[in-house]
C-alpha cells in the first residue's frame, strides 16, 4: 500500500447567516459558526473536513473556540508530516488526546475525503455503500400553525421522504396527530431533545397515538433508564441521539435495551473511522441507523451524505438541499434535492469543491500549518 504524508493543513473559520432562525427549547441559532479543514498531502490532494461544534456549549461541551484551540495546539501537530498508508491512522494519531470528538471528527473526515481523492474513487464507493440516491429529509421548528403547514406543503412538492418536527411543552399533540394523518405520504420523526425530563413519561406516553415513525432522544444525554423504561412501554420506536457519543453508548443502549434506533451524527462522535465502526455494531446486532444533521455546512453534509449510503442506514437522515438553511452554501455544486433525493456523486472524495470567494467572505479566521 503506497505511503503518503500530511505536508499541510489550513484552518478557515467562518459565520454564516441561517435564512431564518432555528430554534428548539434548547436554544435559538440565528447564525453558524464552523471551521473547515483543508488537509492536503504530499502530491497535491486536498481532504475536506468540517468542524460541527456551535459557538456556545449549550448542545455539546465543545465549541468552536475549544475546537480551534485543540486544532491548532495538539491535533494538526500530531499528524502533520506522519506517514500514513490509510485514512483511519489519523484518528490514531489523536488517541493521546482525550475526548475532544468533534474537533478530532474535522480531521479524520478530511483524511477519509483526502484517501478517496487519492484511490480516485467517490466516498461512499470507498466506504462499499449500497445505494446511490440517498433519501432527503428537512427539519421543522416552530409552532403547529398555518406556517407550519404551508412549510410541510413545501416539503410535499419538493417529494421530501421525512419530516421531523421539534416538539417542547407547548406541542398539541392533537394538532400533530392530524398533521401525520393529512400528510401521510411523508415519514413523521418527533425530536424531543431531552424534554421529557421535566414533562415526565407519561407526557410522553400522549405521544404514542400520533403515528410517528419514532420519537428521538425523549430524555436527557445520560437519562438511560428512562430511555430503557420508555422502550419497554412505548409502541413507538425510541432512537437515541445526543446519549450516542460513541461505539461504548451503542454498546450500552445494546446492552440495556435502551432504544431501538441510532442517530448516528459523524462529527459528534469522531468522524467517519468511529461512525463505521458504530455502523458495523449495528450490523451485527440488527440494529437500524439513521443519520442526523447539526445544521452543517455543505463539507460535512457530504460526508454524512457517503456514510447514509451505507446497508444500515434504514430511515431518512437529516438531508435537506443547501437552500434550506443557506441562502449561499460554501460548496460547489450546491446540494439538491430532486424526487426526494439527493444522487451521490461519481466524483472522487466527497465529490464536492469549496467556493473560494464565498469562503474570503464568510471567513473570521484562517491559519495555515505547515
Amino acid at each position: 500500500m503506497a505511503v503518503y504524508t500530511i505536508k499541510e493543513i489550513r484552518l478557515h473559520r467562518l459565520m454564516i447567516p441561517l435564512k431564518s432562525p432555528f430554534s428548539t427549547h434548547l436554544q435559538t441559532v440565528n447564525e453558524r459558526e464552523s471551521i473547515i479543514v483543508e488537509m492536503i498531502d504530499h502530491n497535491g490532494h486536498v481532504g475536506l473536513g468540517e468542524c460541527v461544534a456551535f459557538s456556545s456549549p449549550w448542545y455539546t461541551e465543545e465549541t468552536i473556540q475549544t475546537c480551534w484551540a485543540t486544532l491548532v495546539n495538539w491535533l494538526i501537530p500530531s499528524v502533520l508530516h506522519k506517514k500514513l498508508t490509510k485514512p483511519e491512522e489519523v484518528i490514531e494519531l489523536l488517541q493521546h488526546v482525550k475526548g475532544n470528538r468533534m474537533a478530532k471528527a474535522a480531521l479524520d473526515s478530511a483524511s477519509w475525503d483526502l484517501f478517496a481523492k487519492r484511490e480516485e474513487l467517490p466516498l461512499w464507493k470507498l466506504l462499499k455503500g449500497v445505494r446511490q440516491e440517498i433519501d432527503a429529509g428537512i427539519v421543522l421548528t416552530g409552532a403547529l400553525d398555518d406556517s407550519m403547514e404551508k412549510r410541510l406543503e413545501n416539503a410535499m412538492l419538493q417529494s421530501y421522504k421525512r419530516v421531523k418536527i421539534k416538539i417542547d411543552e407547548t406541542t398539541d399533540v392533537t394538532a400533530l396527530k392530524e398533521l401525520v394523518s393529512y400528510y401521510s405520504s411523508i415519514q413523521f420523526f418527533a425530536d424531543a431533545n431531552g424534554i421529557f425530563n421535566r414533562l415526565g413519561i407519561e407526557a410522553l406516553k400522549k405521544f404514542d397515538e400520533v403515528g410517528l415513525t419514532l420519537i428521538e432522544q425523549p430524555f436527557k444525554d445520560d437519562e438511560w433508564t428512562l430511555h430503557k423504561e420508555a422502550s419497554q412501554v412505548m409502541r413507538t420506536p425510541i432512537a437515541l441521539d445526543e446519549s450516542i457519543r460513541s461505539i461504548d453508548d451503542v454498546k450500552r443502549m445494546i446492552d440495556m435495551k435502551a432504544g431501538q434506533i441510532i442517530v448516528l451524527k459523524p462529527g459528534r462522535v469522531g468522524g467517519v473511522s468511529e461512525s463505521i465502526r458504530i455502523h458495523e455494531l449495528a450490523a451485527e446486532h440488527g440494529i437500524p441507523i439513521w443519520i442526523g444533521g447539526m445544521i452543517e455546512l455543505g463539507v460535512s453534509k457530504a460526508h454524512n451524505l457517503a456514510l447514509a449510503s451505507l446497508p444500515q442506514v434504514k430511515y431518512p437522515g437529516d438531508f435537506s438541499a443547501s437552500n434550506h438553511f443557506w441562502e449561499e452554501d460554501i460548496v460547489k455544486p450546491f446540494i439538491e434535492v430532486e424526487r426526494g433525493q439527493i444522487a451521490l456523486t461519481n466524483r472522487s472524495g466527497i465529490g464536492y469543491e469549496l467556493d473560494r470567494h464565498l469562503l474570503e467572505k464568510l471567513q473570521k479566521d484562517y491559519a495555515v500549518f505547515t
